[in-house]
């Protein structure tokens, strides 16, 4: 069975920084594109990130392009979030998710990643 597990969530001051982790089990990641996104109370969800199983591709939101950095570690199955200059308006749930194809380009389509994780939430104070 498929298991994602965000960690590294919190309350940080706007222009803080964190870094949060997806530990995944089940599944060696080093074939599979990995994603993550972001839901703000009373809104949808929302891409973040996504970079391809090699590892040399990565996408972004516009939101946050210059202040995230998405990558990976395949020898430890995790996959992470570097937050900087961090805003009020980033505050949300953060999911991280992987498709049930391996080599299927997940990009910003959360319709294409099939396992999520339950969540970290990510508070940022004005």
């Amino acid at each position: 069975q498929v298991q994602l597990v965000e960690s590294g969530g919190g309350l940080v001051q706007a222009g803080g920084s964190l870094r949060l982790s997806c530990a995944v089990s089940g599944r060696t990641i080093s074939r599979y594109d990995m994603g993550w996104f972001r839901q703000a109370p009373g809104k949808e969800r929302e891409f973040v990130a996504a970079i391809r199983w090699t590892g040399a591709t990565t996408r972004y939101a516009n939101s946050v392009k210059g202040r995230f950095t998405v990558s990976r570690d395949n020898a430890k199955n995790t996959v992470y979030l570097q937050m900087n200059s961090l805003k009020p308006e980033d505050t949300a749930v953060y999911y991280c998710c992987i498709p049930n194809m391996p080599y299927s380009g997940g990009g910003s389509d959360e319709n294409a990643y099939d396992y999520w994780g339950q969540g970290t939430q990510v508070t940022v104070s004005s």
